[in-house]
């Protein structure tokens, strides 16, 4: 995931020969932070939080550098905002925002306690690659995900940890309780978000869902 010269392409844009020219000789090209650059190319900067992006940005690049659409899914701000966005890595652009639920075991307005065990009914953090369109009996369109962090979200298929959509992940249902909703563990969204979510993650996307506890756990773990 080379990203680095389309964005200096971006966001520098080659200039004339006679702006190249200087008395001392040839001006160096400033150093770009990859992350930082692409973060503001594809409008983040009121959007996600630039640590959370960061984390999400190298986790992906580690473990799936072709691919070319992250969501994340940022659980250290309350449910009532907008916290799931999906990037298209390559183009730099922001393709959806939009809201996302946690787990009952996580916690009530915020998200406070994460795990990877069944029953539990707790939202678990780090990077998840998306698989396949499902048809789930209670909740219709999803999309499967398999957890690729040990010890973290590595229990996501048997725990059956799937995005879907929900009606209680919706501005009407913040209305009435403060809050949103909660799943069983499943990053839920709003149903008419779900078959733009397939469209853009099914088969190959990536899903990282952070917190900055989540150096923590994955210690833990170990």
């Amino acid at each position: 995931m080379v990203l680095l010269p389309a964005i200096m392409a971006l966001l520098f844009p080659p200039a004339g020969p006679a702006a190249v020219a200087h008395a001392h000789g040839p001006v160096t090209p400033p150093v770009v932070d990859e992350v930082v650059a692409l973060h503001t190319s594809a409008g983040l900067t009121d959007v996600l939080a630039l640590d959370a992006f960061r984390a999400a940005y190298e986790s992906a690049c580690e473990r799936s550098p072709d691919t070319r659409v992250l969501a994340v899914a940022d659980m250290s701000r309350p449910s009532t905002e907008k916290r799931l966005v999906v990037v298209d890595l390559v183009k730099g652009d922001l393709l959806l925002h939009t809201y996302v639920a946690h787990g009952q075991g996580t916690g009530e307005l915020m998200a406070e306690h994460f795990g990877n065990q069944e029953g539990s009914h707790r939202t678990s953090l780090g990077l998840y690659r998306v698989g396949a369109e499902i048809i789930s009996p209670k909740h219709g369109q999803a999309l499967l995900l398999y957890g690729l962090d040990p010890g973290l979200n590595d229990r996501a298929l048997e725990r059956e940890i799937i995005v879907h959509g929900a009606d209680y992940v919706s501005e009407d249902f913040i209305a009435a309780h403060g809050r949103l909703g909660r799943s069983w563990g499943c990053p839920a969204v709003p149903r008419p978000d779900m078959p733009v979510l397939t469209r853009l993650l099914a088969d190959g996307g990536l899903l990282y869902v952070h917190h900055p506890s989540a150096g923590t756990l994955e210690a833990r773990a170990r």
